[in-house]
């Protein structure tokens, strides 16, 4: 089966194609990431009129290099929630017209159900159940997945992503959006243990916390700033870098063991974190647990995996009409 998925809920915009859920026909993304970094973040704005301006050519190209019609598609996917609501209206709009135009079935799939089904096209072994770590700008989730299209969540972030954390430290260390790998960067010549940042406390065993800690570097540079001093960007960024992989490694493996997961996974574009990969890595041979862990190019927002997720939500026979509607909040673990 042909799946064509379709990914606008912030500022990627972007259509592929999937065999069956787990191969790649196409990918093709459209980013106004640049754009953004100039306002330092997303302006929702802003992103909602690049999705127009990219929508029809985007998918165009992802149809051409799949040599597929979208007549010739078994489905159409597209990520209906969470994220800016503009944003995600243009790609619900874009997949009700064209499914409207084609006959082929609608499917909606939820955002962070398709960063953990990018697992299934670089894992083609990979089946639930599974444990997986959902990190991004937007969600800090710890997700049991029980199957391919029923979710359990054990813990999450009681206030900010992991991904924000990163936008808002590099943003006060002086460092360019996105934050992730401007600080990942940065950290690469820094000395991880230079500055002492906390661990935030927080109820229940599986959540985080990570407003106390952006707060903590941002006192750090006031306090220099105040004295006179400079902040070594290097060694503040290795530092709050491996302060925040070791919360959610620690948090992952302590549900791991606790659930007695055999399969590990991360999701999400903190998932491209090499620190935060080699702590679950090393922490999981120690459980005698096996990681899966998404390519690079599928950690970030992308259509393929909207498309491996819209297979098996199609399996399912999850579908809609053309009465859906984009959400900008919605959990993981909602019943159709």
């Amino acid at each position: 089966m042909y799946i064509l998925g379709i990914e606008s809920t912030c500022d990627e915009t972007a259509a592929a194609v999937v065999e069956d859920g787990r191969r790649v026909v196409s990918n093709v993304i459209a980013t106004s990431v640049e754009e953004q970094a100039l306002y330092g973040g997303v302006v929702p704005e802003i992103a909602s009129r690049r999705h127009i301006e990219s929508i029809s050519a985007v998918v165009d190209q992802a149809l051409e290099k799949a040599g597929l019609t979208a007549s010739q598609l078994d489905g159409i996917a597209v990520s209906f929630a969470p994220g800016l609501i503009g944003a995600v209206l243009v790609g619900v709009n874009y997949a009700k017209g064209l499914s409207l135009a084609t006959g082929v079935p609608l499917v909606p799939v939820h955002h962070l159900r398709g960063h953990i089904a990018a697992n299934y096209l670089t894992c083609p072994d990979l089946e639930p159940p599974f444990l997986c770590l959902v990190a991004s700008g937007g969600h800090s989730h710890i997700v049991q997945v029980e199957s391919y299209t029923r979710y359990k969540i054990l813990g999450r972030t009681v206030d900010d992503a992991a991904g924000e954390a990163f936008d808002k430290v590099a943003r006060t260390l002086g460092l360019p959006y996105p934050g992730g790998p401007s600080v990942s960067q940065a950290a690469k010549t820094g000395n991880p243990k230079a500055y002492k940042l906390p661990v935030p406390h927080v109820e229940g065993p599986y959540n985080v916390s990570f407003s106390g800690l952006k707060t903590a570097v941002l006192n750090e540079v006031n306090q220099a700033n105040m004295k006179g001093q400079p902040v070594n960007v290097p060694d503040m960024a290795a530092s709050f870098q491996e302060r925040i992989a070791q919360i959610l490694a620690q948090k992952l493996l302590d549900a791991a063991r606790d659930t007695e997961a055999k399969t590990i996974c991360l999701a999400g574009g903190v998932a491209a974190n090499g620190r935060l990969r080699q702590l679950v890595n090393d922490g999981a041979q120690k459980l005698g647990a096996k990681v899966h862990l998404p390519q690079l190019r599928y950690c970030g927002d992308n259509g393929a995996m909207i498309a491996a997720q819209g297979y098996y939500e199609l399996q399912a026979g999850h579908t809609a009409g053309l009465d859906l509607n984009g959400l900008p909040t919605l959990p993981i673990d909602y019943q159709d």
